[in-house]
């Protein structure tokens, strides 16, 4: 088994796009979970080419791995 770096996936459409603030906390969109980056990554492509049309919408990757044990940076 290879080592499991958790990255989540979210977006949303933003109020201030200088300091990434959701317009609406309810309407973030949780894309999910996933075991590494490079699916990460791909999540998020997928997500953020798709709303590419509205200028407001951000998408992320969340490093959770990071979060879970800071101190092995």
């Amino acid at each position: 088994m290879t080592e499991q770096l958790l990255h989540l996936v979210l977006g949303g459409e933003m109020e201030d796009l200088d300091k990434n603030i959701f317009a609406d906390l309810e309407k973030v969109d949780v894309v999910g979970l996933y075991p590494n980056y490079a699916t990460a990554k791909d999540a998020w492509r997928g997500k953020a080419q798709g709303t590419v049309d509205n200028a407001k919408m951000r998408y992320f990757i969340v490093h959770v791995h990071r979060l879970l044990d800071p101190a092995d940076d």
